[in-house]
């Protein structure tokens, strides 16, 4: 199959894309420089706006020859180009992963429906066997789809993984097309140039055809993490990771469908998972463990029980959180930084409001002492009682936002509005909500 017949295909496949506005990603190399030329070449057809997009990540000596190329290619072929700066932080990440992160963010903040991305088979086949070697999940050697979502408005687009790199290499000969050549890709301190370089020809010397049947695994993958995911959707995964999911649910499913779906809770909640992690877990909340001593970290994250649900937090969230003392004078918001935000709306007496006029009031968060009533007439009681009756999470208690009024506690977040400061009917009142950190 040729490259124009690739996307020919692709977009039959998914013409929901064929009216849009596209934007390809442009390195200047050969596999992006064939995908913008066989992409302008049924532009009409499709009848889709093209743009490109070259990210300057700053990383080679030739990154200025390499974006000043292409601004050449584009002004002759008349696509408007934008030449986006970036700077590479690895943030305990290798470099190629970090600037593969900086490539994406870019994508993430353009104004288009779609972004066009040249991997093709032999890139396909790489993370596949890559992911092998790491002891990847079935969701990792699924590699890369040909369709994701991007962002909630923004699809990313692959339609040329179903041709080797060697078919792009004879059309841009055919083409006469120029390109500009990273170093890096010979560069044999990368894993993936290794593979690449040194292992994929002896397998595919060995074992002729090995590069497509590694690109016709990552698809039988794809099938199969989509089966896994439904079957995790079945047993309540969306719910769960709402809700917090119940041990009780995990102890009556077989292990391995309890593991799964344990999995996918996790992944919605925006957790990498690691494997020995999960099973660690898993034993711990079917075991006998009491729920006050389960925890499991995921990097950044632990997951943790509580009331017989598991729950999963920031790690940021099981300290202590900073001194706070923020004055409110009427502001509709307040940022607590890590703590999240306080909204303030106007309303006129509504459930959980609170009176105006007030005087200064004072953002504070919950201190030992603390001392809160409901209703008039009841005497003050303890306020981690009251959190304690809530069922306030107990890592969570700490965070938790108290406006103060002329040394008195207006409103706990979590809780509501003192008895002493709630409106009479028909009269101004405020509406407060807290929006935790995620």
């Amino acid at each position: 199959m040729t490259p124009d017949g690739a996307l020919a295909a692709f977009f039959s496949q998914h013409y929901a894309f064929a009216d849009k506005h596209l934007t390809v990603g442009f390195s200047g190399g050969l596999d992006s420089s064939v995908l913008l030329h066989a992409l302008l070449a049924m532009r009409a057809r499709l009848g889709c706006e093209i743009e490109a997009v070259h990210v300057h990540h700053g990383l080679s000596v030739h990154a200025d020859e390499w974006a000043a190329h292409c601004r050449t290619v584009c002004q002759h072929v008349q696509v408007p180009l934008q030449v986006i700066r970036v700077q590479v932080r690895q943030h305990g990440q290798g470099l190629e992963a970090a600037a593969r992160l900086a490539r994406y963010r870019v994508f993430a903040g353009l104004h288009t429906d779609a972004v066009v991305l040249a991997h093709h088979r032999d890139d396909q086949s790489e993370t596949v066997l890559l992911q092998m070697l790491r002891g990847g999940s079935v969701k990792a050697m699924a590699a890369m789809p040909a369709v994701r979502a991007l962002t909630d408005t923004i699809q990313l687009l692959r339609p040329l993984l179903a041709i080797p790199r060697s078919a792009l290499e004879t059309y841009a000969r055919m083409q006469a097309l120029s390109w500009v050549e990273d170093e890096s890709n010979h560069h044999l301190g990368l894993t993936r140039n290794r593979l690449r370089h040194r292992v994929l020809p002896v397998l595919d010397a060995e074992m002729p055809g090995t590069s497509q049947r590694l690109s016709v695994l990552a698809e039988q993958c794809a099938e199969w993490s989509e089966l896994l995911d439904a079957l995790a959707l079945a047993d309540g995964a969306e719910e769960a990771a709402q809700q917090g999911l119940s041990r009780a649910v995990l102890q009556a499913l077989p292990e391995v469908r309890a593991r799964n779906l344990l999995r996918r809770v996790l992944e919605l909640r925006g957790v990498n998972v690691r494997r020995d992690a999960l099973r660690e877990l898993l034993r711990q909340l079917r075991g006998v463990v009491g729920p006050q001593q389960i925890r499991v970290d995921f990097g950044e994250w632990s997951a943790l029980c509580f009331r017989e649900k598991l729950h999963v937090v920031r790690r940021t969230y099981l300290q202590m959180p900073p001194a706070l003392s923020l004055p409110w004078r009427g502001e509709p918001l307040l940022d607590l930084g890590p703590g999240g935000q306080v909204h303030f709306s106007f309303s006129m007496s509504a459930q959980g409001a609170i009176r105006l006029p007030l005087t200064v009031g004072r953002l504070r968060y919950r201190q030992v002492g603390d001392r809160f009533r409901f209703t008039q007439g009841q005497a003050p009681r303890a306020l981690k009682d009251w959190l304690r009756e809530a069922e306030v999470p107990y890592w969570l208690r700490p965070w938790l936002p108290v406006l103060e009024v002329d040394g008195q506690i207006a409103w706990v977040a979590g809780l509501g509005v003192a008895a002493e400061f709630r409106p009479e009917p028909g009269v101004p009142a405020w509406i407060i909500s807290w929006q935790p950190p995620v």
